[in-house]
C-alpha cells in the first residue's frame, strides 16, 4: 500500500485497528540526520511488547499495576520513498489476544468513558457507604464506652458495700468472741 503522507499512513491504520478492534501503540520513527524529518514510522497494536516493572530513581519502588501489554506482534512500517510517497514495508496482521469487537463491531472511546462514570458512581456510592458505617461505629464505640463506666461505677460501689460488711461482720465477731470469753 502507499500513501500521500505519514499522517495519511496513520489515519489509515489507526481507522483499520478501530474496525478490527483494538488500539495503537505509536512506536518508532528514524529520522534523517541531515534535516530532522521523519523517514520511517512503526505503528503497532497497544498490547505489543512488555512493560517493564520499573523501580524510581527517587523514593520508593512503585506499585505494580496490571499491564495491558501482552507481547503482540501486530505491527505496521512504513517508509518513505524517493517519490515522497510513504509505503507499507512490513505489516504483522495477526494478534496474540482478544479483540475488542461488540455488537456494532467496534469498541469506542465512548464505551470507556461510560464505564470511567459507572465505576466513579460506585466509587462515591461505596465512599457514602464507609463514611454511615464509620459513624456507626463511632457510636458504637463510644456507647461501650459509657456502658463501661457505668458497669465499673456499679462495681465499685458493690465492692464498697462487700468491704462494709465484711467489717461490719469482723466487728460483729470480736465482739461475740469478746462477750463469751468473760
Amino acid at each position: 500500500m502507499e500513501f500521500e503522507s505519514e499522517d495519511d499512513a496513520k489515519k489509515y491504520y489507526i481507522e483499520y485497528a478501530r474496525r478490527i478492534g483494538f488500539m495503537v501503540r505509536i512506536m518508532q520513527r528514524r529520522r534523517s540526520g541531515i534535516d530532522g524529518r521523519t523517514l520511517a514510522r512503526r505503528l503497532g497494536c497497544n498490547k505489543q511488547g512488555f512493560s517493564p516493572n520499573h523501580k524510581g530513581t527517587l523514593g520508593q519502588e512503585k506499585k505494580p499495576r496490571p499491564s495491558a501489554r501482552e507481547g503482540c506482534k501486530a505491527t505496521i512500517l512504513v517508509k518513505m520513498e524517493k517519490t515522497g510517497k510513504w509505503v507499507v514495508t512490513r505489516f504483522e496482521k495477526e494478534h496474540n489476544h482478544p479483540l475488542m469487537i461488540t455488537a456494532n463491531g467496534f469498541k469506542t472511546t465512548g464505551d470507556k468513558d461510560k464505564k470511567i462514570e459507572e465505576l466513579t458512581m460506585e466509587l462515591a456510592h461505596q465512599e457514602q457507604l464507609c463514611s454511615a458505617y464509620r459513624e456507626k461505629l463511632f457510636a458504637f464505640i463510644n456507647n461501650v464506652e459509657k456502658q463501661t463506666e457505668e458497669l465499673s461505677s456499679k462495681i465499685e460501689v458493690i465492692v464498697d458495700n462487700i468491704r462494709k460488711l465484711e467489717a461490719e461482720r469482723q466487728r460483729f465477731t470480736h465482739r461475740s468472741a469478746g462477750s463469751r470469753g468473760l
